[in-house]
C-alpha cells in the first residue's frame, strides 16, 4: 500500500492544520484587494517526531510531499528551534517553566516553503500564554522577529491585541515608518489573526488570516495535497502578481534599508497596546 499503518508510539496531542483565507486589502494612496485560499500547519515542537514517524507524507528535518526544517526558522542555522526560542525568551525575561512552544507556519511542499509570516506561541508550564514571536520574512532572503510578551497584551472578546513599530523591510510599496497593530485568537478550533499597519495618515493596510482546525492524518495529508498541489508557487507568484498591480497603478517605491542587526526584536510592554476602533476578527 502507498500509505503505511500510522503507529501508535508518540503522543500527538496539539499539533494540526488549519485550512482557510488570507486576504490583504491595501487601503491608501487606492485600494487594492486580494484573496486566497490556503492551509498553515500548527506545530507543537515536542511532537515533531512523534508526526514525522506517523504520518507517511510529512517528515522533519528530511525531504518529504510536506515537511517542516529547523532551518528554515529562528536563526535559520539548522539547529534545534526550542533552545533558541528560550534563549530569545530569557533575554526577554520570560521564563517557560519547561512549557511549551508551538509554531504557525506553512510547511515546506515538496522541498519548498515561503513563509511571510509565521508565528510562535510560547506557553508557561500551566498552558497560559507567556509570548508570541512573529517572524516576518521578506522575498529579498532576509527575516525579522518581534517578541511580544502576553502580559503585555490587552484582551477583548476573546482576542488578544497588541502593537508594535515596524523595523524590518517587506514590501518595496509601504514604507518603514508604520506601526503594526495585532489582534489575535490563539489556535483552537478556529485561527483568526487581523493585522493593521498604520502610518501618521492613518490605515494604510488590512491584513486578515483564517482558518478551521483539521486534525493532522494520512487521510487529510492527501486531501491538502489534492485541493493545493502548488501552494507554494501560488504565494511566491501572487506576492510578485500584486506587487506588479501595485507598481502598474504608481504604488511609491521605498529604497530597502540594512536588516536590524539583531534578529529579534523584543517589544516593552509599554510599546505594546490596541489601537482604538480595531475591526472584530
Amino acid at each position: 500500500m502507498i500509505f503505511r499503518r500510522q503507529r501508535e508510539t508518540g503522543e500527538i496531542r496539539h499539533s494540526s492544520v488549519y485550512r482557510g483565507t488570507v486576504m490583504h486589502r491595501r487601503l491608501k494612496p487606492f485600494v487594492h484587494h486580494f484573496v486566497y485560499r490556503v492551509f498553515t500547519f500548527y506545530l507543537d515542537l515536542a511532537e515533531l517526531t512523534a508526526l514525522s514517524r506517523r504520518l507517511t507524507l510529512f517528515s522533519h528535518n528530511r525531504w518529504n510531499v510536506f515537511s517542516f526544517w529547523d532551518k528554515d526558522h529562528g536563526p535559520r542555522d539548522g539547529s534545534p528551534l526550542r533552545p533558541w526560542a528560550l534563549s530569545q525568551l530569557k533575554a526577554a525575561g520570560i521564563d517557560l517553566n519547561g512549557g511549551s512552544i508551538r509554531l504557525i507556519c506553512f510547511p515546506r511542499l515538496f522541498g519548498f516553503a515561503f513563509n511571510p509570516l509565521s508565528i510562535w506561541f510560547c506557553r508557561h508550564g500551566d498552558g497560559r500564554l507567556a509570548a508570541l514571536i512573529y517572524e516576518v520574512r521578506n522575498t529579498f532572503g532576509e527575516a525579522h522577529s518581534y517578541l511580544i510578551p502576553i502580559e503585555a497584551a490587552e484582551t477583548a472578546a476573546g482576542a488578544l491585541a497588541h502593537s508594535c513599530d515596524k523595523n524590518f523591510y517587506v514590501s518595496p510599496f509601504l514604507p518603514m515608518a508604520c506601526r503594526y497593530h495585532f489582534r489575535i485568537a490563539p489556535p483552537d478550533d478556529k485561527f483568526a489573526l487581523l493585522i493593521r499597519q498604520t502610518t501618521a495618515e492613518g490605515h494604510v493596510l488590512l491584513a486578515r488570516q483564517l482558518g478551521k482546525r483539521v486534525s493532522l492524518s494520512n487521510r487529510a495529508s492527501v486531501k491538502l495535497l489534492l485541493a493545493h498541489p502548488l501552494m507554494t508557487m501560488k504565494v511566491i507568484a501572487g506576492i510578485h502578481w500584486e506587487a506588479l498591480h501595485l507598481w502598474r497603478r504608481g504604488a511609491r517605491f521605498h529604497s530597502r534599508p540594512p536588516a536590524p542587526a539583531r534578529l529579534v526584536t523584543a517589544v516593552h510592554p509599554r510599546n505594546s497596546g490596541a489601537p482604538q476602533g480595531v475591526a472584530p476578527l
